[in-house]
């Protein structure tokens, strides 16, 4: 069968070339290569969303892939991610991820998210990060917002990344969660995910 086609979207602030270097990379060595990868700057801090969406609009592949970029991708990531979306015929698939922490080293101790290996409810969603595959039309579509002001998952307020899940669900999408590690969190005191202060 014909791997599908995927455009990965990257977005990124102009002072992290470095950081973006090592997941744009992360993303050319794929297994199953790429159909494109686009790289929208947020020159005028409008914010991760506004600026996810801007690259979002320019997909024309099937499927779309997001990553952020003070993160990398393993080498069977799109692999395995198209591999399940075929399976289950799902719409919406997302795998795991291995912590490495500011030295390098890999800690899989350390689970922020703490549902690895947990399949997908719609009706209780656990917070995902935006490390998915996603079925293009349907991620252009619901597009990417804020969320709402005090929006919680489990008491903690959450961004764009899950508003985006929220908003697949209410579709009617079928989310399918992959228990497998794929993809580099880098998650310690350099790193912008999360954080609203460092976008």
């Amino acid at each position: 069968m014909t791997d599908p086609e995927i455009t990965v979207v990257i977005p990124t602030i102009p002072p992290r070339k470095e950081l973006l270097r090592r997941a744009v990379d992360s993303v050319w060595a794929q297994t199953l290569r790429p159909y494109d990868v686009l790289v929208p700057k947020d020159i005028h801090h409008r914010g991760a969303a506004a600026t996810r969406q801007l690259g979002l609009e320019h997909v024309k592949s099937d499927w779309v892939a997001f990553l952020d970029d003070d993160d990398e991708l393993m080498l069977n990531h799109l692999k395995v991610l198209a591999a399940a979306a075929r399976i289950f015929n799902a719409d919406y698939v997302f795998s795991y991820f291995m912590v490495k922490d500011g030295t390098g080293r890999e800690r899989p101790e350390i689970d922020p998210l703490g549902h690895f290996g947990r399949a997908f409810d719609p009706d209780q969603p656990t917070q995902t990060t935006i490390t998915t595959l996603v079925r293009t039309e349907l991620a252009q579509a619901v597009g990417f917002r804020e969320p709402p002001p005090g929006a919680l998952i489990n008491g903690e307020t959450y961004g764009e990344d899950f508003q985006f899940t929220v908003e697949c669900v209410k579709a009617g999408a079928k989310i399918v969660h992959v228990p497998r590690r794929t993809w580099w969190w880098h998650h310690h005191a350099g790193n912008t995910s999360g954080r609203p202060d460092r976008w």
